[in-house]
Formats: C-alpha cells, sequence, structure tokens
C-alpha cells in the first residue's frame, strides 16, 4: 500500500468524523455584540449555520425559518430506493435547537431587502441585521419538455427525499422481473452531482438480488461525471450487463418524455421504461429568487469569503442555492459553508473584518452496501471564486482491494451519522 493511500485514508476517516472541516481563525467571542440573523432553510446549510453561529457567540439573536417540523435527508436516500434503508432514519426534527435558536415553522414567502425584513407565512415579519439563505433547491419545471410536476407523479425524479423516494421505490418494486429501469441525469450544475451514478448503482444491486432479468439505461446529458472512472469500474465488476451508461455524445441526452407512455425521448431515439426516474434540471428555491439573490442562471452569485449575495446586500446564501464556483452542490459542501458564513457573520456584526476560509468537501457513494468510494476536495478563494487547491484532494485509489472498498463505506455511514448530529444534535 502506497504512503498516498495511507494519508488519504487517514484524510477520510478525519472527515468522516469531523463531518465538515472548515480552516479558518476562529472569532473571539463579541461581548457587546447585538446583532439579529435569520436564517431561512433547516436542510445540512441553514441548521448547521444557526447552530456554528449561537456556538461563536451566544448573544446574537438567531432565528431558523423552516417550513417543516421534519427534515428528511437526501444523503443515503438512494439507500432507501433500493430497500436497503427506511425513510425514518432519514429524518430529523429540530428539537435540541429551540431554545437556544428561535425555531418558526412557516415558510419564508417574500424579503423586503429596504427594511432589511423577512415575510413568513401570509403577514409575519421578522426583521434581520443579516439574512441568511440556504432553501436548496426547485424543480425548473419547465426545464423539460413534457415533464411537469403532475407528470412527477408517473415518473418520479426523487431528487428531494420524502414521497418521491417511497414512489421511485415501490415502482420497482411493482415492476415485473425482465423490466426496463431509465434514469435520466441532468446537464451541471444540479444537486449531488454523483447522486445519478450512486441511485443507479444501488438499484442494479436491487435489480441482481431481486429481479435479475432486469436492465438499467442511465440517459446522461453529459459526457463526463463524478467519479465516473470508479463508478464504471465497479460496475463493470459487480454489475456487468446489468447497467448500461449512455453519454450526450452517443444520444445520451433526454429532450423529451411523455409520462402517459412513460418514454423519454432524445436526438438518437426513444426508450419505453417500465420504471422511469427522470431528474431534471434544477434552479435555486423560490425564496432566492423572492429575495432578488437569483441571476439569469437560476443560482445564486456570492462572494466566497463571506458568502454575501453579490445581488443584494446584507444577504448571504449558502449551500446547493449558491454559485460556489469548484465546489460541488452537496450536503458536505452546505455543512462547511454554514460554518465559514457563521464565523464571517460574527466578525462582521462586530464590525470586524472575516477572516478568509478554507473549506472542505468529502463525497462519498455507495456502490453496494459494501462497496464505497470517495471524492475529497479543498477549496479557497481565488479571483471571487471557490477555487479546488491541487493536489490537496483526490479520489479513491483505482485499484483499491475489496477490502478498502468496504472500509469506505463503513466511512460514509459514520459521516452520515456525524454530520446529521452537527445539524440536528
Amino acid at each position: 500500500m502506497t504512503q498516498q493511500h495511507v494519508n488519504r485514508r487517514d484524510f477520510l476517516k478525519r472527515t468522516a468524523a469531523s463531518a465538515a472541516a472548515v480552516t479558518l481563525a476562529a472569532p473571539a467571542i463579541a461581548q457587546n455584540t447585538d446583532g439579529r440573523v435569520v436564517v431561512v432553510g433547516g436542510g445540512f446549510a441553514g441548521a448547521s449555520c444557526a447552530r456554528a453561529l449561537k456556538r461563536i457567540d451566544p448573544k446574537i439573536s438567531v432565528t431558523l425559518v423552516e417550513a417543516s417540523h421534519t427534515f428528511t435527508a437526501c444523503p443515503f436516500s438512494n439507500a432507501v430506493i433500493a430497500g436497503l434503508r427506511d425513510l425514518k432514519q432519514q429524518q430529523f426534527d429540530y428539537k435540541k435547537l429551540e431554545g437556544p435558536i428561535n425555531v418558526t415553522f412557516e415558510p419564508a414567502t417574500r424579503v423586503d431587502t429596504d427594511a432589511r425584513t423577512v415575510i413568513i407565512g401570509d403577514a409575519a415579519r421578522l426583521p434581520y441585521d443579516r439574512l441568511v439563505l440556504a432553501p436548496g433547491i426547485d424543480i425548473r419545471w419547465d426545464g423539460l419538455p413534457g415533464y411537469d410536476e403532475a407528470a412527477a407523479a408517473r415518473m418520479p425524479h426523487a431528487w428531494r427525499a420524502g414521497e418521491q423516494t417511497l414512489l421511485l421505490r415501490k415502482q420497482l418494486e411493482a415492476m415485473d422481473d425482465g423490466g426496463l429501469v431509465v434514469i435520466s441525469a441532468p446537464a451541471n450544475p444540479f444537486r449531488c452531482p454523483p447522486g445519478p451514478y450512486e441511485r443507479a448503482s444501488l438499484i442494479a444491486h436491487y435489480l441482481k438480488t431481486r429481479k435479475p432479468k432486469s436492465k438499467l439505461i442511465i440517459l446522461d446529458a453529459k459526457d463526463a461525471f463524478s467519479k465516473q472512472g470508479l463508478f464504471l469500474a465497479a460496475w463493470k465488476e459487480l454489475y456487468p450487463e446489468l447497467i448500461e451508461w449512455v453519454p450526450l455524445s452517443k444520444g445520451g441526452r433526454v429532450t423529451a418524455v411523455d409520462p402517459k407512455s412513460n418514454t423519454l425521448t432524445t436526438e438518437f431515439g426513444s426508450h419505453k421504461a417500465a420504471v422511469a426516474n427522470v431528474i431534471p434540471p434544477q434552479k435555486a428555491a423560490r425564496i432566492a429568487e423572492a429575495a432578488g439573490v437569483a441571476d439569469k442562471t437560476g443560482w445564486c452569485p456570492i462572494d466566497p469569503v463571506t458568502f454575501e449575495s453579490k445581488l443584494a446586500p446584507n444577504i448571504h446564501v449558502i449551500g446547493d442555492a449558491c454559485i460556489a464556483g469548484g465546489m460541488p452542490k452537496s450536503a458536505f459542501a452546505g455543512n462547511s459553508q454554514a460554518k465559514g458564513c457563521a464565523a464571517a457573520l460574527a466578525k462582521l456584526l462586530n464590525g470586524e473584518k472575516p477572516d478568509e476560509p478554507k473549506l472542505i468537501n468529502t463525497c462519498y457513494s455507495l456502490v453496494s452496501p459494501d462497496y464505497g468510494i470517495s471524492v475529497a476536495g479543498v477549496y479557497t478563494p481565488v479571483n471571487g471564486q471557490w477555487t479546488d487547491v491541487k493536489g490537496a484532494g483526490g479520489v479513491s485509489p483505482a485499484k483499491a482491494p475489496r477490502s478498502d472498498r468496504a472500509l469506505e463505506a463503513n466511512f460514509a455511514n459514520g459521516w452520515f451519522k456525524t454530520i446529521t448530529e452537527e445539524a440536528f444534535g
């Protein structure tokens, strides 16, 4: 085993244990800070930011605005689809946040940037000195001809965990052995870049063990994807003849869907599926547009040091909704950004200059229950964008023994336990 491999294994152990390391100078707790921060969105980014900010400076008033009493996590939800995990294991409440943090269970509908006020529900108003938006994603319902909210009931996207996750699982369970499963993967950017390929892997595991006459096709709007070499090698080893990946250059981009016939059309032909998982184009959630922080791409440009919007003052955007340069849209990235943002906010509210952080992201994928792969990166602000620090990260070794793949699967489980504890207690 090479020294590089040993060092990388130690790195993954540490990041699995710490969930999201942030390299920055922790600001001293200000004795006279009197600031009001409202955080919209109670996912990995929002909940982590609220808790981190309160830990850094307990004197800051922090209010978390979240529409639902229960958060359903997307990481590991592909295992739910494959029948390896129960949805309840993905669900978390906010009871351990309430008290030090004011938690309001109402949807944020508008932002009055001039009055520095968030409008929640029908009319209630929450004033802020600094606003953090961590709203996650919305589906671009106009982004793929034939695919709308009604079509999602027949061709689930399952890209926001919950009912759609269970719907896709039930469709797989009801499918006859020998049926064709088709996954449509979108062009970048979108939430969790390796997600479609982990999903294909775990569905293939389900088919191999339950419905071995079936086949899975990935229709892809890209010619390359995260951890591609590792996934392709694993599929060849574990699921030969079961998974077919069709890239953009070979006609993989889906141009239209027909939910009535469960057909996906590409420039090269059409595919009639027994089960169709359509992952459509995405954008920042609706409140980002309402607040005026989303640009024409649908995502939110930010300053990488403070996470402040480049379009609206005193509003900071973290997590999947922001444009984070080289950082992917992932739970780990959102948690890492949350800690950096909290540190910056504490400085700003105390009239100080924020320190320039370095952020870490690690993304684990399960190819089977005991076969894990990962990618890790370190990011620093360069020319107004988060940029990958060359040589500081990497991917799982290409020719690692199966014992290492099993170890990475264990790391993935440990990471999920730690990051959910950090966010929700």
